[in-house]
């Protein structure tokens, strides 16, 4: 299956009761299908039928529902659970994910999703890759003095943030990021082309005002070699690592550039 999925999403959830968020979900549909066939029975049979402490059970028959089971519905409406794997959601969740790793954040407490604009990635650009997903956006810190242009997510924002994380991203500092997420190394060739592009677009500056470029990164050794091997894959030509750098030819940097 293709992340997000209703499990990887649920379990970027946090509960005081419940170690696996999804299971929580999995009880709610167990009360509610129980009590669908039973309606005559209160709270503490049904509570006691499924094993369940009644005043869980109550709240769940008078409409409440948990917070991981609503970002499931929300998600499912925007059709980034489990999309098709060569499908338009799921290229655009990608490249929304190369947009975060190499040029935003997903805030750690609200999962709000801010993505920066840079000399070859400009504010429309961000602003269509959260269009291509079902979100509208908004810019922060404009006119702040002494603060960076951000586009941040709109409505359903962290929901999205949430699905990113289920797909490898991480909702705070991206320091200790030690992989590529499988999803980008399970893509199609065509998604992983456009991930890389939008990662240099990013961060590839040019290296002594020639074609070659170079990537600078504070991450994990296993991170940076992951993404040089995904690098000459879809270059087709050498990329090395020195210091929390690749070092990408002129060759490759033509190849990803926009066409």
């Amino acid at each position: 299956m293709m992340e997000p999925t209703a499990q990887s999403l649920a379990r970027t959830y946090t509960d005081r009761v419940y170690p696996d968020p999804w299971q929580k979900i999995l009880d709610y549909r167990r009360v509610q299908a129980y009590a669908a066939e039973n309606p005559d029975e209160g709270r503490t049979r049904v509570g006691k039928a499924l094993d369940l402490p009644p005043e869980r059970v109550r709240g769940w028959l008078n409409g409440g529902k948990p917070d991981s089971l609503h970002g499931v519905h929300v998600a499912t409406d925007h059709g980034w659970l489990d999309p098709d794997r060569a499908g338009e959601t799921a290229s655009a969740l990608i490249d929304l994910l190369a947009h975060v790793l190499a040029g935003g954040s997903i805030l750690e407490s609200t999962y709000s999703v801010r993505l920066a604009p840079g000399s070859r990635v400009d504010v429309d650009d961000l602003r269509a890759a959260f269009e291509r997903v079902g979100i509208d956006s908004r810019i922060s810190h404009e006119r702040a003095a002494g603060r960076s242009t951000e586009v941040v997510a709109g409505h359903d924002g962290s929901v999205l943030g949430r699905c990113l994380v289920a797909m490898g991203a991480v909702a705070g500092s991206k320091t200790q990021l030690q992989h590529v997420p499988d999803v980008v190394r399970d893509a199609t060739p065509a998604q992983r082309a456009s991930f890389c592009q939008i990662y240099a677009a990013h961060r590839a500056v040019e290296l002594d005002g020639k074609a070659t470029r170079r990537i600078t990164e504070e991450r994990p050794s296993s991170y940076m070699n992951e993404l040089r091997d995904l690098f000459e894959e879809v270059t087709g030509e050498n990329v090395t690592m020195g210091d929390e750098a690749l070092t990408i030819t002129a060759d490759a940097a033509r190849k990803l550039s926009p066409a």
